[in-house]
């Protein structure tokens, strides 16, 4: 009997790790897929045949395009989230901490722009890649919001419009700003980046304090 058991638990090992791949695969599938065309363009059909698996085999895994993009990009909201969390543990100099967390979401959505472009795209239509989208801007509101709290409190910004509120127009405008670097941007990204930490700057502290 406990040799039985033994044998199923590790077919059953077999068949998730294989099934784990086959999910990989069409995620990294798709990932290819977008960076040459849009959402729109690619169909299942097309992300199934570079995974090598069937389109049963997609809806196993994802009921749609959108699910499959919201999975996607679910690695990435979850290191851009790491990443802002240890700027809010900082210490140092504002600009220092500023630069560094808007550099490092604005790049790192930069060098996966098309993928933010199909977030975009299924965020109207997905209920789930919009959620991503709330629930990952809200995700930085509250340490934001803590930071210039503290900082009022210490006499190193001086008082302004309710934290909560200020902290969420300035995600807004990263947000505005990552859309326009995912739709084929003008605006030269070092400029972007700097004219953003001066924004920031001046709204938390009045000036752009070092």
């Amino acid at each position: 009997m406990s040799e039985s058991v033994s044998e199923r638990t590790g077919t059953d090992r077999t068949s998730t790790d294989r099934g784990d791949r086959s999910r990989q695969r069409l995620l990294e599938a798709l990932d290819d897929l977008l960076r040459d065309g849009t959402l729109e363009s690619i169909n299942i059909a097309k992300i199934s045949e570079r995974a090598g698996v069937t389109r049963s085999a997609f809806y196993f895994y994802f009921a749609s395009k959108a699910d499959a993009v919201a999975a996607l990009s679910a690695q990435m909201n979850d290191e851009a989230a790491g990443a802002a969390r240890d700027v809010f543990e900082m210490t140092g100099p504002p600009r220092t901490r500023f630069e560094t967390l808007i550099r490092g979401l604005v790049a790192a959505w930069s060098d996966h722009r098309y993928l933010y472009r199909a977030m975009l795209d299924a965020r109207y239509s997905n209920t789930t890649v919009h959620e991503q989208f709330e629930t990952g801007r809200k995700a930085f509101i509250k340490p934001l919001a803590v930071m210039i709290d503290a900082e009022r409190a210490a006499g190193t910004a001086p008082d302004g419009p309710d934290s909560t509120a200020l902290a969420t127009v300035l995600l807004e405008l990263n947000d505005r700003s990552i859309e326009s670097i995912s739709r084929s941007d003008d605006l030269d990204l070092e400029q972007r980046i700097t004219t953003l930490v001066t924004i920031w700057l001046r709204a938390i502290y009045g000036t752009e304090t070092e």
